[in-house]
Order: structure tokens, then sequence, then C-alpha cells
């Protein structure tokens, strides 16, 4: 259903300083692109290797906790350099953003990956005393929204 109100905030966004100025810009959207994947390679490393770890799959000799210890740090870095970068990735096509099912679908999965993951997730590796068949389910889920952002984030290029 088309929001009048959102369009035309979008449209302001994308046409202020920030939007315009990366968007006719030759080399900045590419560079921010760049560091945006490389942000993504940190947070979506972080979390697979934590995923992989409760699904058993890597890492077995560690205990889930001090797996988690290591990589959450990853993990918030990796979360600051993206939303660093697509904040001004996103200014400088809102329009595009707005009309885009993957842009909604990406969105609505970060804000649904980060809360499993610090409230969901992590709550549950520190409460849980032994491995078991939840935390495996926890891992496969987890995995499987950051895939869902990460794809959807992929597939805006392309709508």
């Amino acid at each position: 259903m088309f929001n009048e109100k959102l369009f035309f905030f979008f449209d302001d966004l994308e046409q202020g300083f920030i939007g315009s100025f990366v968007r006719d810009s030759l080399w900045l959207f590419p560079a921010i692109e760049a560091i945006h994947l490389i942000g993504l390679a940190i947070l979506g490393g972080s979390v697979l290797v934590n995923d992989l770890r409760l699904m058993r799959l890597v890492l077995v000799n560690k205990s889930t906790i001090y797996v988690l210890d290591q990589t959450m740090k990853w993990f918030y870095i990796g979360l600051v350099v993206l939303v660093l970068t697509g904040v001004p990735l996103f200014l400088s096509e809102a329009i595009k953003c707005f009309y885009s099912r993957a842009f909604w679908i990406k969105i609505s999965f970060l804000i649904i990956g980060i809360f499993f993951t610090l409230f969901i997730r992590n709550r549950l590796i520190r409460v849980e005393a032994k491995e078991n068949f939840s935390l495996k389910l926890i891992g496969f889920i987890s995995v499987f929204i950051w895939a869902i952002v990460a794809g959807s984030g992929r597939w805006i290029g392309f709508s």
C-alpha cells in the first residue's frame, strides 16, 4: 500500500545534502559500498562462527560462552560499520528503497536479527547449562535470519 507521507519523507531524505553528495559523486557510492561489504563480512563472520558452534559444526572443543564472548565484539564492530555506511547508501537512493520489497525485507529482518541475537540467542547461550537441541535450533534460526538480511540486501541492487 502506498504511503504518501512516507514517500515524501524518503524523497526529502534523498534530496538532502548527504544523499545528493553521495549520489552525485562518481566514486563515493562504490567506496562506501565496499566498506559496507567489509562490515557485512565482519558481522556475518561473527554470527556464523557463533551459530556454527551452537550447531556443533566448528570449535566443538571450545565452550559456547567462550565463543560468544570472543565473537560479540566483532558483531558490534560489524554492526557499527554497517549502520555508518548503510545510512549514506540509503540516503543516496531512498526512493528506490521505498519501492524495493527487498529493502523492506532487509530492514525488517535486520531489526529481527539484532533483537534475536542480543535478547534471545545470547541469553539462551548464557542460561543453558549444557548443549542441547534447543541451542542447535537457535543457531539454525539465527543463520536463517541473517542469511535473509544478506540476501535481501544484495537483492536491492537488482530491484
